[in-house]
């Protein structure tokens, strides 16, 4: 009993545990002089204080204290505050208490002590208060809570965790006492979102930036320009929008759909007007989150030139993407386009064309950064155009890399003297890297160590942890692209590799494609709860992490989303199947990322459930038409969803 005990109590958080062994190695012969009843009762009290202590915060704050006590939320909640420059935090706060079903009063005058019966939130931005943006410290005791930060940044990343601390009204759960101090691991924070292939709406955008706000993001790259649709209006190149943003509609999967025509409409698509995006900026400020916007040159300009076909080295009509295949994938990130989407580096038009972009782009985000691409720009066209050699012979350039190098460093003029940043995709390495420029790094990490190395800041967002567009589950329910990427890969993220200089690393980011989501329910569905895991990487920080214990954590919040029915993937749960070789034999071997499950299988063209054969250790699959059913279990009731997958795709597994 004492050891069966212990385990479950070891199932929760580390500190919970650590005290228990240090009480049962110092005490031991306390504890066996102990009755039997009263042996229960201490692992009761133990078992039941982890429990109700435990909030499901995300991201993990940096610290946070429990106490014993514990108290009941009243209807009623009395906010305070003295500080008028925290209007919009106060009624935020507000409204996320209200539609748990709180009635709040804003209070600014009234002592919170003469409303003992009531719960009472006190915020306050304190100058003198030593915590870094967007840090903060809470306390609640016994139903008085105190929120202070030393910026609007941090009380609002308090409000965050205030949201998720206090429950529905109506569910009577108790609240338990408690002190954080929290502050994030890196000050860049972001989720990236393409809005080229598949173009969002105003409000979807507005919807996608509010649920990052929860989680503590602070950094919304917005790819707005691709080869299959520009979306943002700029107002001295008009053909940009009135072409660019429009393309023959299309249904099926990208890159298998039929090419466009000149003369079939061109009706799908959208574009944000200049009024519409210092809307979503404002929008985002109020929520402490800075938008960083993409203009994609010299590759994935398609759209670009479909406006503007002068641009390109073979100046030939084109049309914007819908979706259509237009290059060829060798591996190793070699490839071949077979329509040209790339600007032609040794025209001067495009340079003056540029400059009237990022004019009207820097004047609508105030941010520090504009992203300018600079990714898988095919250099075949340039390589076969008499114009680009000739300048290259000039300029002293011996490959195309140099020619590259010479481009980026244009538009990193170009960005500086409109008194911005440019960061770019790591391709912006190729050649050499432009003075000043910073590099966001999806290929690796590599590519982020070496512009560090160089004395460049980074932000990391390898394919390998942050695409979120890359399958979660198996692919036997899930949707195949290019890679898989688990919701526990994920959270293994940890955007500071040893060797560099950490104040070069910005921090991190998951990144969104859209080729496959075509609509606001895929959206979150691709995005959650992938970038929750994120969230905890870049906040808590490696040493926060702890995958057991976020495991539970996400277990509260899978509920919070059905609640609000917002769908969100849960493969989390699911079975995982690896299928190998070990002499003749083919070999099944089956796990599951969540802590504390059962999986169950059949072969026998049964549905599997609690009398079905339990895993244990890897099978063999036999050389016959079977097809393999395979379910998790928890509690005793199903958890994940039911894999069905036939014998011929089980031998395409094989690795």
């Amino acid at each position: 009993m004492f050891e069966i005990r212990a385990a479950k109590i070891k199932c929760f958080k580390k500190e919970f545990l650590f005290i228990f062994v240090n009480y049962r190695v110092n005490n031991l012969s306390t504890i066996y002089k102990m009755k039997t009843t009263n042996i229960l009762l201490f692992f009761a009290f133990v078992f039941a204080t982890n429990i109700f202590s435990q909030y499901h915060i995300i991201p993990e704050p940096t610290t946070i204290v429990y106490e014993k006590s514990q108290f009941l939320p009243t209807k009623k909640i009395n906010i305070f505050s003295k500080s008028s420059s925290i209007n919009f935090e106060i009624d935020y706060l507000k409204n996320l208490l209200s539609k748990k079903g709180f009635d709040v009063v804003l209070n600014e005058k009234q002592d919170p002590k003469t409303s003992q019966k009531q719960l009472s939130i006190t915020i306050e931005q304190l100058e003198n208060v030593q915590i870094q943006n967007f840090g903060y410290h809470l306390n609640s005791n016994n139903g008085d809570f105190q929120l202070t930060a030393s910026q609007s940044s941090g009380l609002f990343s308090g409000i965050q965790t205030l949201d998720q601390m206090f429950p529905f009204f109506n569910s009577a759960e108790k609240m338990t006492n408690c002190d954080i101090t929290d502050t994030p691991a890196f000050a860049w924070r972001g989720l990236m979102l393409d809005v080229s292939r598949h173009f969002f709406t105003v409000d979807e955008v507005k919807q996608y930036i509010d649920l990052m706000a929860h989680y503590k993001f602070n950094v919304f790259h917005w790819h707005l320009t691709d080869d299959h649709g520009w979306r943002i209006e700029i107002k001295t190149l008009p053909k940009l929008t009135e072409i660019g943003a429009w393309r023959a509609e299309r249904t099926g999967k990208f890159g298998t759909c039929d090419p466009p025509t000149a003369a079939e409409p061109k009706t799908y698509g959208g574009f944000y007007t200049q009024d519409q995006i210092k809307d979503v900026v404002d929008f985002a400020q109020k929520r402490h989150i800075t938008i960083v916007p993409e203009i994609d040159v010299p590759g994935h300009s398609m759209a670009l030139l479909a406006a503007y076909p002068e641009l390109s080295t073979k100046k030939e009509e084109k049309f914007v993407s819908c979706g259509n295949k237009f290059s060829d994938w060798f591996g190793n990130g070699k490839f071949k386009m077979t329509i040209e989407n790339t600007l032609n580096p040794s025209n001067e038009k495009v340079y003056e064309t540029l400059d009237k972009i990022y004019t009207e782009v820097a004047s609508l985000f105030p941010g520090q950064y504009i992203h300018v691409g600079g990714d898988e720009a095919y250099h075949g066209y340039w390589e076969a155009d008499k114009g680009c050699q000739d300048f290259m012979k000039a300029n002293k350039m011996t490959d195309s890399l140099e020619l590259q190098s010479y481009f980026m460093k244009r538009i990193e003029k170009i960005v500086s003297s409109k008194d911005k940043k440019m960061i770019g995709w790591d391709e912006i390495l190729y050649g050499g890297l432009a003075d000043g420029a910073a590099v966001m790094s999806w290929q690796g990490m590599q590519g982020g160590i070496e512009a560090a190395k160089a004395g460049h800041k980074v932000v990391m967002s390898p394919t390998t942890y942050c695409y979120l567009d890359y399958v979660q589950g198996d692919i036997s329910i899930e949707e195949t692209i290019y890679a898989a990427l688990s919701l526990k890969k994920t959270y293994d993220f940890n955007p500071l590799p040893e060797g560099i200089n950490p104040d070069l690393v910005m921090g991190g980011q998951g990144n969104l494609w859209t080729e496959q989501v075509p609509n606001l329910s895929h959206l979150f569905y691709m995005t959650y709860p992938r970038a929750i895991a994120l969230s905890e990487c870049l906040w808590s920080g490696s040493k926060k992490k702890d995958w057991n214990w976020f495991s539970k954590k996400i277990d509260h919040h899978f509920a919070i989303f059905d609640q609000q029915e917002v769908e969100i993937c849960k493969a989390v749960y699911d079975p995982i199947v690896k299928i190998y070789k070990l002499n003749d034999k083919m070999m099944c071997e089956l796990s599951c990322e969540t802590p504390n499950t059962i999986i169950y299988y059949t072969m026998n063209s049964t549905f599997p459930n609690k009398k079905s054969l339990v895993y244990s250790v890897p099978f063999e699959i036999p050389n016959t038409k079977i097809t393999l059913r395979t379910i998790t279990y928890r509690d005793g009731k199903p958890l994940g969803r039911l894999l069905h997958i036939p014998k011929t795709d089980l031998d395409l597994r094989i690795k």
